[in-house]
Order: C-alpha cells, then structure tokens, then sequence
C-alpha cells in the first residue's frame, strides 16, 4: 500500500501523543497535506474520498506538484465514468458462515454513493484502479447480466436457493436509473419464481415495487434499507450521493405498505460517530414500517482503513483519536481483522455492549432479528431462445 495510505498508518502510532504536543490527528494532517495526494476540493465536490492513492497490487504511486507552469489551474472536476464489461458469468458464490446466503449478483463494479466507509472499495484494486475517487468515479456495468443469469438459471444443474443483490455495490446507484441492468434482473427473477434479497440505500429501488410486490405476495422478496446515521450532515459527507437518512425512511415505509417484507440494517455502526444513534434509528424504522433488523460493525479491510482515516482528519479531527481506540478495542489492537463469526461485530466489552444495546431496542420496540427464508418451492427453469422444448 503506498502514498497517503501510509502516511496515515505512521501517524498512528503519534495518536496517543501526551498532553502539550502535538497531537496525533495534527501530525497525520500535516504529513498528508505535505505529501501532495490530497486532492483539492473543487475537484471532488460530491465524492467523500479527498485522495486517489494507487492500488495495493500497483508498483507506483501518484503524487500532486506544481511544478510551476500552472497546470494545477487546468485540471478538471472528477466526473463518473461508466464502461460496460461483458462477464463471463454472473452468479457469484461464497461459502462464509457470517452471511445467510450463498449466492448473489453485482449487477455494477464501484458505486457512485461514494460512502467513505464501503468495504468494497478493495476490489477496484483488482482492476489496476484506486479503491478511493477511482471507485466513486471510474465504475463499470454489466448489461448482458439478465442474459446471462437467466442462461445460468436455466442449467439442469441449478439448485435454487435464494438470491442477493446489494452484497458488494449497491444494485440501485445512481447509474442504474440510466442503466437500468438491476430492473432486467428482477424481471428475469420474477419470470422463474426465484427468491431474492435486496439490501439498499436509495430510494430509487421504490420505481421496481411493481416486481418487487408482486414477488412478495409470493414469498419470493426481502428488502433491508441501510440507515448509517439520521444526521443529514453527517450522511452528507460520509454517503455523498446516497438517499438522505429521511428519503431511507420514507423508503422503507413505501415498501412496507406495498406489501414488500422490508429489514433496517443499521450499518455499518461506528463508534464515537454514529453509535449513539442505534436506538433512534430502530425507533424510526420501525414508525415507518420496517419488520426486522440487523447491524455490523464498521470494516475497514486494506485500503479502506487509510481511506478512512484521511476522511475523519478532515471532517472530525477531533474524534480521531477516539474513533480508532475503540475501533481498534473491538478488533484485538488492529484496524480490521477478518475472522469468520466476529468480522461483523467485533469482540471486547465494547462490543458486546452494541450488541446488548440493539437487542435490547429492538425486543423493545418488536423488530425481529433479520432473517432470509423465502418461498424456493415455485422456480421454474427459464427456458432460452432456440432451445428444443420437451414433447413430455
């Protein structure tokens, strides 16, 4: 890992600096400020990360200088860049004990939410691309994902189990209003009776109710609205370009009387930022309709941890120093560990007590803990263009 990204991790090690010197979030904003990756604001307005370093796998990084003929003054904002792939498959499998499913589909590479946080952000390392501006703004789109999934559905081989969407990148960013691959999805979906779970934090998923009802009625949906914070200021800068935390809520209300099962998941919870708003977050989901909840700890996997980190110096310096302590109290002294049964809750006393903290609110208030059993019994195989229809 290399430039900003590290500059921020030796830092650290000055964030429990005594009284009377300089303090740990000073030292890491100067070193950053000095080391010519931050990007300057009217560059990435709308975007939450303020750098661009390289990709883990990369062997070069990139460093902003002037180097005294103005260019600086010539370079233009970030603006999202769409470029369509065409995937071999599109169905991808996972096998961890910490997820209720087994399959899901991305119908998109990067998001345009740009959430600061998103433990998705590594993966645009594996396309030669920054997992900071270079996810929010470089993205790509898979239009051929219907023809392929229901190529893949209609295998003799096919075991349906249930569907999720939402996993990696969010089905329903901004592109998809002009892309529209995750609508082709579902109505691929809804024509074999395939269960599906959707996890969200737009509201435009409300234009494909139509599906998504009728698939209800069927016991073959599920939807679950990210709610991070109910502090419009705060989602501004952490989820610049998702639905603000009232549009969330209006969400989930509109789904829930379409007859839509519909789960918050308050995530990801971070502490000394977003913590203290657990209770109200159920609180309003549930007025507006929500059936179930769930929550995960903030993950900040490889990039994401110095992406992270560069946001709160400039945004809460404050906190810094506060935020990674018990961070780091629920994840055995480090940023991120990844071990299956407590990557998505940490461990420690503190963590234990978010955890006693949800299920006490949600008992409180009757949200059930989420869960993903749907209908499986009613798929019936699509059948592909030219095949040769049995006589039986």
């Amino acid at each position: 890992m290399s430039g900003t990204l590290e500059t921020v991790q030796s830092a650290d090690q000055n964030a429990f600096a005594p009284s009377g010197t300089m303090s740990g979030a000073a030292v890491a904003n100067g070193m950053i400020n000095r080391s010519g990756m931050r990007i300057a604001s009217n560059r990435m307005r709308g975007r939450a990360s303020a750098i661009n370093p390289a990709g883990r796998f990369e062997t070069s990084s990139r460093h902003l200088f002037d180097d005294g003929w103005q260019t600086l003054d010539e370079l233009p904002p970030f603006k999202t860049d769409v470029t369509a792939e065409s995937p071999r498959s599109i169905i991808a499998r996972n096998e961890s004990p910490d997820l209720p499913f087994d399959r899901s589909i991305n119908p998109y590479r990067g998001c345009e939410h740009g959430c600061v946080y998103c433990f998705a952000r590594p993966t645009h390392s594996y396309m030669g691309l920054s997992a900071g501006l270079d996810f929010e703004t470089k993205l790509f789109a898979k239009p051929n994902a219907a023809k392929l999934l229901r190529k893949e559905l209609a295998s003799k081989d096919y075991q349906v189990k249930s569907m999720a969407m939402g996993t990696n990148t969010d089905p329903y960013q901004p592109i998809e209003k002009q892309w529209r691959v995750t609508r082709e999805i579902l109505e691929v979906l809804e024509d074999c009776n395939h269960p599906v779970g959707i996890v969200t934090k737009s509201a435009l998923i409300t234009r494909d109710i139509d599906i998504l009802s009728r698939m209800a009625a069927k016991g073959l949906a599920r939807v679950a609205i990210s709610v991070t914070s109910l502090d419009r200021k705060l989602s501004r800068a952490m989820e610049p370009r998702a639905a603000t935390p009232a549009l969330r809520l209006d969400t989930i209300r509109q789904l829930s009387d379409a007859g839509i099962p519909t789960s918050v998941m308050v995530a990801p919870v971070i502490p000394a930022l977003t913590d203290h708003e657990m209770e109200r977050i159920l609180d309003a989901a549930k007025a507006n309709g929500a059936q179930d909840a769930g929550y995960i700890l903030l993950r900040l996997p490889h990039e994401v941890s110095g992406l992270f980190k560069e946001w709160l110096l400039r945004h809460y310096p404050d906190r810094y120093t506060h935020v990674l302590s018990l961070m780091r109290s629920m994840r055995g002294g480090k940023d991120y560990k990844a071990e299956f049964g407590t990557r998505m809750r940490g461990v420690g006393p503190y963590a234990w007590q978010l955890g006693r903290r949800f299920d006490l609110a949600s008992r409180k208030i009757g949200l059930k803990s989420m869960r993903m059993s749907l209908r499986t019994d009613l798929f019936i195989p699509p059948q592909l263009e030219g095949a040769q229809l049995s006589l039986f």
